[in-house]
């Protein structure tokens, strides 16, 4: 099977797109992660060559990263079905799955592993608010949000899957245009606003705020077959082994303060060690200054850990 990676970032957060390309060649993968940008190239991608459409940059001799410079004024968390479709249709249509990650995941398993994983249907992750019944009245209201508009729900399901990471067989890839579609009609309605993540109505009726909200009525509205991790996944919960995700509200690795946090009852997390892991190659990220005290900082932050400990709410 042939894949593709993609991701989309904007301002500091192209930190943690080298990082989650480090993450995935140092387990395996080989290929092209296709990085959807608007703003700055990053100063560690040098030597680019610009190729039609996109800016290359190669990080090893069988892997590299094309950078797509992107014009769009949508949010790019509701950005990601456009992109993904785009990729397919022109940029990589000899793609067989296509695989998106958020810029704050860290790949933490073989690539094999994914290559099977995208044979059984589309790919998902548990999210941190995982059990959400048929029956739940926010899940009701999607579905009447989806009938007042025409669309069928083709199953009912009982789990909400996080859009931070999904890989889509292209043979399912139309779920991509169905999303695109339930965001803007959602969007038209009043219910979202594409331009700023930040101005949500998930507490007004039908409930739909985020990206990851129109993604998961999508996989209401078709059969497509789907192949599933819980939480663990993304490491929300104990026992996980295939990625970790700095998902709201976690600080991100790369802007936080590892021995202050400490102090303040938050040690360091499954995430911020598996980013530190992966800054430095490949691709060289930070200075190796740098990132010698933040390896300190995580064992002296981590040893603080034991001692103080935030109390739950």
């Amino acid at each position: 099977m042939i894949s593709a990676v993609c991701t989309l970032y904007e301002g500091d957060y192209h930190y943690g797109v080298g990082v989650l390309t480090n993450s995935l060649y140092n387990y395996g993968f080989r290929g092209v992660v296709w990085a959807g940008y608007r703003g700055n190239l990053p100063p560690w991608a040098k030597l680019l060559k610009n190729k039609d459409g996109y800016h290359e940059f190669s990080i090893a001799q069988d892997c590299v990263i094309r950078f797509v410079e992107l014009t769009t004024t949508k949010h790019l968390a509701y950005y990601k079905p456009d992109f993904m479709w785009d990729l397919l249709e022109k940029y990589c249509p000899e793609v067989d799955a296509l695989c998106y990650f958020d810029p704050d995941i860290v790949n933490k398993f073989n690539w094999e592993f994914y290559q099977n994983w995208f044979r059984h249907g589309i790919a998902l992750c548990g999210d941190s608010w995982f059990r959400v019944p048929a029956n739940h009245p926010r899940r009701l209201a999607w579905k009447e949000f989806a009938l007042d508009n025409g669309f069928d729900c083709k199953r009912d399901l009982d789990f909400n899957y996080n859009s931070g990471f999904v890989g889509v067989p292209r043979s399912y890839k139309s779920i991509l245009l169905l999303w695109k579609k339930l965001i803007e009609i959602g969007t038209a309605a009043g219910h979202s606003d594409i331009e700023d993540f930040t101005n949500r109505n998930g507490d007004t009726y039908p409930y739909l705020d985020t990206d990851q909200t129109y993604f998961n009525l999508a996989l209401m509205l078709t059969s497509y077959p789907l192949s599933t991790v819980g939480p663990e996944g993304m490491d929300f919960l104990p026992g996980g082994n295939i990625m970790s995700h700095a998902a709201a509200p976690k600080v991100k690795p790369w802007r936080k303060k590892i021995i202050v946090n400490a102090l303040q009852g938050d040690s360091p997390n499954l995430t911020d060690k598996a980013y530190w892991q992966h800054s430095q190659g490949p691709i060289q990220i930070y200075s190796e200054i740098k990132v010698q005290w933040y390896k300190f900082a995580l064992r002296f932050g981590s040893g603080i850990g034991r001692l103080i400990r935030r109390a739950p709410i």
